[in-house]
């Protein structure tokens, strides 16, 4: 059952995808229309699963699941994953490899490869205070409030020292 992100309890389990890329505005569109159709018909052993989504920046998608009333199976986790797979080959983009970093410089998201990520910190191009994507996040109240955070608040920070 495809709910609006907002209604879904702090407790909802999130899923973040990073895209290597920006979405144009019809991929997001697509994207969306994609989303509400997997959504609405998500389910875990034949349960309908209350769930909603947020696309961000034009490159991150965060599902979110209220697990209070059914919560995800392995094979509900299996759709998903191959849903996302789906999306992966009809866009050409990357949303699964999880050995990158996206951070912001400015208003712009870089996107860069986690040994890319050590060599800038190395060389002080990025710092604590590079704000950070922690897509590690695993509730809702976590992605609201520590998602998009300063590296010295992630498990980025182990980088910068």
């Amino acid at each position: 059952m495809l709910v609006s992100f907002e209604s879904l309890p702090d407790t909802a389990r999130v899923w973040i995808y990073q895209a290597n890329r920006s979405l144009n505005t019809q991929e997001v569109e697509e994207v969306k229309s994609n989303l509400e159709y997997f959504l609405k018909d998500w389910t875990a052993h034949g349960s309908t699963l209350k769930a909603g989504y947020e696309i961000k920046y034009n490159r991150f998608i965060t599902i979110a699941l209220d697990q209070s009333i059914h919560g995800a199976s392995g094979c509900s986790i299996d759709a998903s994953v191959h849903f996302i797979q789906k999306l992966e080959k009809q866009y050409n983009i990357d949303l699964l490899d999880k050995m990158n970093v996206s951070y912001k410089q400015g208003e712009y998201i870089a996107y860069k490869s986690l040994t890319d990520f050590k060599k800038m910190a190395k060389q002080k191009a990025v710092s604590k205070n590079t704000i950070v994507f922690n897509n590690l996040v695993t509730n809702k109240l976590e992605y609201t409030n520590h998602w998009e955070v300063p590296a010295s608040e992630s498990w980025h920070n182990r980088f910068l020292k």
